[in-house]
């Protein structure tokens, strides 16, 4: 039997911003897809026309082009399984609504909101199913003279999919083995409605598994519930061969551990759920997204790559290609993930000291200029080399060495009063005349000179140190001393000194 070829989609409704938890569904789907040198495929499902978002579809793709999450085909790239958009796609799924109403596998429904209502408050934990079916409004409970007439009249309805009861539906699931559920706990799901001649997703998805030739779905744990009904529809459409297999993941909890991550948590704690700044169109409510807090995208992916999913050995930091390499579903977790989003920061930290230092400048320069600074990148480059290690995102660098850009004109009083001595203006006085002596500008043989010009004062190492330190920054931080000498140059390093000297005496 020849192999099926490895086929798989992320299939999302525009109705929001897409969750990070989507966009880990997402990254699996890719993985899985590239490691078996399969397509991975866009798919929007918009049969729910009440709860289209303007503006969701394009920030889904969006997203997943930032984080180079690349698509072979689907909705704006192509392919020859299209239209990939479920709601242009009502012609085709009306044939199998007729085939299963054919079959007697499915039946109209005429019930109306209200009649639903009444009906659950006769019965307690009211189901549409077997039990109940025939006290509805429905084309088994109704004459076919009746279904005709009321159609005629142009009455609304509903086509209901007929589960028979007592029947164990085994799933097999390539993380959680095979999973039996009894029919008798699915009610007589909606596979399609009139109003707006569209199905729901159950039906919908089974369709467009089947002929776009999907080979696996893999989905969030939330959709596990809906599996078994999905394994009766391929049944009866006559597809059980053609059955994609079923892989559900795992969810992704809040920090705390006890429930589904939401934005709430993310409000509440200080972190993204969107990998996108997002705006609400309807209140204009803005949420954080990843992007825009400083998250470089290989930092995202890696993150979202190990919630859920290990490698079987202790390799965090893996790039796109070495997780595509390992990737493997057998490897996903059954329980929950606990969202650890201070390692999110950690992982980002270690992206930026990976960094080529000219990628890094150029990522730095927005922040630069919003300061009202303008300096070219060679130098900027120069900074970035010597103070990236102790970043966690690119904006931080601006604390971290403004004073690479900006001379201090005040001193930190704490620092001053430790650090500068009685005879700290006179001493950093000489030091200004080997300065100026000293050519190359360089760090080794500056730091040489100086030190030995030090030792033969009999000065205290330390408090020169210390002294020329709070006169170049403004305060007691940064790297090495002779880097910031070099880097600021002969000419800034001498007037700074003299600054400090002139304010601190």
């Amino acid at each position: 039997m020849t192999q099926k070829k490895v086929r798989v989609l992320f299939a999302h409704s525009p109705t929001g911003p897409l969750h990070i938890g989507g966009v880990r569904t997402a990254l699996y789907n890719y993985l899985f897809a590239k490691q078996h040198g399969g397509d991975f495929i866009l798919r929007i499902e918009d049969t729910d026309s009440q709860r289209f978002v303007p503006g969701a579809e394009a920030y889904i793709i969006e997203a997943l082009t930032w984080l180079n999450i690349r698509f072979d085909e689907g909705v704006s790239f192509g392919g020859d399984h299209g239209p990939y958009r479920q709601s242009e796609r009502k012609a085709i799924y009306k044939q199998y609504v007729d085939q299963l109403l054919n079959d007697g596998l499915a039946y109209i429904a005429f019930d109306t909101p209200e009649e639903l209502d009444v009906k659950r408050k006769e019965i307690a934990n009211f189901q549409y199913d077997a039990s109940t079916r025939m006290l509805m409004r429905n084309s088994l409970s109704l004459s076919a003279e009746e279904v005709q007439a009321l159609i005629e009249a142009g009455h609304q309805y509903v086509v209901r999919v007929k589960i028979e009861p007592d029947e164990d539906i085994h799933v097999n699931d390539l993380i959680r083995g095979d999973v039996v559920i009894n029919s008798s706990v699915l009610d007589d799901k909606v596979i399609y409605k009139s109003a707006d001649q569209l199905p729901t997703y159950h039906l919908a998805n089974i369709v467009d598994d089947h002929l776009m030739e999907i080979s696996h779905v893999i989905r969030g744990e939330e959709w596990l519930p809906s599996a078994p009904l999905h394994v009766l529809l391929y049944r009866f459409l006559g597809w059980t061969e053609t059955m994609p297999q079923f892989a559900h993941l795992s969810l992704l909890l809040k920090p705390e551990g006890n429930g589904k991550l939401s934005k709430r948590d993310g409000d509440r704690l200080g972190f993204p759920v969107f990998p996108l700044e997002w705006k609400d169109p309807k209140t204009g409510e803005i949420s954080s997204g990843y992007r825009e807090s400083g998250y470089l995208p290989e930092a995202v992916v890696n993150f979202l790559a190990l919630l859920g999913w290990n490698p079987g050995n202790d390799k965090e930091v893996m790039s796109m290609d070495e997780l595509i390499q390992c990737f493997d579903l057998s490897r996903c977790s059954k329980s929950g993930a606990k969202f650890d989003y201070e390692k999110a920061k950690w992982f980002n930290h270690h992206y930026i000291q990976l960094m080529d230092n000219k990628k890094a400048a150029e990522l730095f320069m927005p922040v630069l200029e919003s300061h009202g600074v303008h300096a070219e990148l060679p130098y900027v480059e120069k900074v970035v080399g010597l103070m990236k290690d102790r970043a966690s995102f690119i904006k931080d660098l601006w604390d971290l060495c403004s004073f690479f850009f900006v001379a201090p004109t005040t001193y930190d009083e704490k620092t001053a009063k430790k650090r500068w001595k009685a005879d700290s203006a006179a001493q950093l006085g000489e030091l200004i005349e080997v300065l100026r002596n000293r050519e190359p500008f360089d760090v080794e043989g500056t730091e040489t000179e100086v030190k030995a010009w030090i030792e033969s004062k009999g000065y205290h190492l330390g408090n020169i140190m210390n002294a020329t330190r709070l006169a170049l920054v403004g305060e007691g931080k940064g790297p090495h001393i002779f880097d910031i000498t070099a880097a600021l140059g002969k000419e800034e390093t001498i007037r700074r000194i003299q600054q400090a000297i002139n304010i601190l005496k």
